[in-house]
Order: structure tokens, then sequence, then C-alpha cells
């Protein structure tokens, strides 16, 4: 099949799919066969521990529009999908998880909604099939995530959705080594819409996201996308600065006034663990963005593939 014939990409980065990935593909063909015969999907083993590289190798000697890439090590699920995208030669580019919370049965609505004239349509999840403490927990990060990122990012949207070329090609043009799928697309621009689906729970096992990796992930991400933690300090700084100016005016005025004869020793290190705990904060802040920018300036690559099955 002559790439220029691709009219629809299905990128997934699998981990731990070992039992999932035969019926990933499998439905993801019942789907998008209704739309067209010149479809690809792009399976992205992202050096999971388990069988599922063969498990993809089996699925690719199947059909050939079937497309299996294996990463040398384990890079993160949002470097995956940044491999996936790189061998995308579609005009749409659909995103999905590999657990099958994705329902590939949404691919049609998504296209359809797609080629009224949007860029971007994003699955929604309005009905999360996840408990209420991961709901409630991951709705307060997002607010967070999106006031230090300055980027619409919603709880209910995740990866999933349908992507014309040209916002797959300004994702894979943006340089940054932090690679995070959600927030890249909400930079990018074009036009957007958001589809309601439904979503359903995990077919096998449970997700690989441990709360540490969750915290690791944002804190990477805020750090890489924005410089608005360093704004912050800032404004710690001049805040701190402001009111030790007026506690200093007050204490100065009392002395004067002869009410302070003796400093007190417990103002005194409290004052000074207080304002060294901030100095140390800022500079750790600082610190991270120096080496951010020397991982940048390494120049090394965003992923290594081991091998290609049907590409």
């Amino acid at each position: 099949m002559n790439n220029n014939e691709i009219l629809l990409s299905i990128v997934s980065p699998v981990y731990r799919g070992e039992k999932m990935t035969e019926e990933l593909v499998r439905r993801i063909s019942e789907s998008v066969s209704p739309i067209t015969e010149h479809y690809e999907i792009i399976l992205v083993n992202d050096a999971s521990p388990d069988n599922s590289w063969n498990v993809i190798r089996a699925e690719c000697e199947k059909d050939s529009r079937v497309k299996g890439i294996n990463l040398s090590r384990n890079f993160g699920q949002h470097y995956a999908i940044t491999a996936g995208l790189s061998y995308a030669k579609s005009e749409w580019v659909v995103v999905m998880d590999c657990d099958l919370q994705d329902r590939p049965e949404e691919i049609p609505n998504l296209y359809n909604k797609a080629i009224e004239g949007y860029d971007s349509v994003f699955a929604q999840r309005v009905n999360r099939s996840d408990s209420l403490l991961k709901r409630m927990s991951s709705k307060l990060f997002y607010k967070f995530f999106s006031y230090m990122t300055e980027t619409r990012q919603d709880a209910s949207v995740a990866n999933f959705g349908i992507y014309n070329r040209k916002v797959i090609e300004s994702i894979l043009a943006m340089g940054d080594k932090m690679r995070y799928f959600p927030t890249q697309v909400q930079w990018v621009g074009f036009r957007k819409y958001y589809m309601p689906v439904e979503h359903d729970s995990r077919l096998e096992g449970k997700s690989s996201y441990s709360l540490k990796k969750l915290f690791r992930l944002a804190f990477d991400t805020i750090v890489s996308f924005s410089d608005k933690p360093l704004r912050l300090t800032m404004n710690i700084g001049a805040l701190i600065t402001m009111v030790s100016f007026l506690i200093g005016l007050i204490y100065l005025i009392q002395y004067l006034c002869g009410h302070i004869a003796v400093m007190g020793y417990a103002s005194l290190i409290i004052s000074l663990w207080f304002i060294c705990g901030i100095l140390v904060f800022l500079i750790g802040v600082v610190g991270l963005y120096l080496g951010k920018t020397f991982n940048q300036t390494k120049g090394r690559p965003t992923f290594i593939v081991d091998d290609k099955i049907n590409i």
C-alpha cells in the first residue's frame, strides 16, 4: 500500500499489553474498516517486560497494515507516542491507549466530527470508569496543572482523539526533550472540538502510573513547559522582602520608643531558619531549570528504535 493513500493512522503505545493487544487490533480494524481500507495501526512497544512485542509481531504477520515499533528501552508513554507519530503517514492520526479504556468504536464518531472542519477532536470522558477518589484527585490536579503551565488542561481529556496532519507535524517540530502529549497538542493550537465519549473499565491489570510517577511527570512537565514557577518564586521573594521591611520598621519604631531592650532569641532563630529555607527553595527551583537546560543542550534523541515491522 502506498503511504500517500493512507487516510487514517492509529497510534497506540503498548506497555504490559500482552493480553490486550490482539483484542485492541481486532476492535480497531472493525471500527475503522467502514471509514476506509487505507489505514495503519502503529503499535509502539515501550520495552514492555511481558510478551507484548511477540504479540505485536504476530499481529503484524497477520495484516501488513499493522505496524510494530520496538523501543530499545522503556522511555515512557509519551515518548512512545512521539515515536509512533514520527512514523505515521496519514492525513488523520488517532492516538489512543492500549488498555481499551479508550473505545475503538468511538473512532468513526471522532473522524466524522473532524471532517466537519476541526483540526483536533478530543475524546472527552464524561463518565470515567475510575474510582471517586481518582476522579476527584485528577480534577484538582488538572486545575493546578492548567494554572502552572498556562494551558487548558481538562481531567476528562487524555491522549485519545483524532488529529490532522498539520497538528502532528507541529508537535513533532517542537524541540522539547520533555514530551507530554496532552500539553503539546493544546499548546500548538488550531481548531479544536471536545466530543463526549463512553469510557470503559480497564480490560486487564492496572495502570502502570504510580502516584510517585504521576507526581514526577507533572513536575517535569510544569518545569519544561512554563517559566511560571520562576515567576512565582520571584513574587514570593518580593513578598518576603516587603514583609521583612515592614516588620523591621515596626521593631525600629519600638526600639526608638524604648519598648525593646533585648531582642528575643526565639524570634531571631525562627527568622533565620525561615529565610534560609526560602533561599534554598528558590535556588532549587532555579537549579531545576538549569538542569533542564543542560539536558536540552545534550541533543540526545527523544527515543531509540530497536526493531520495526512492516515499516
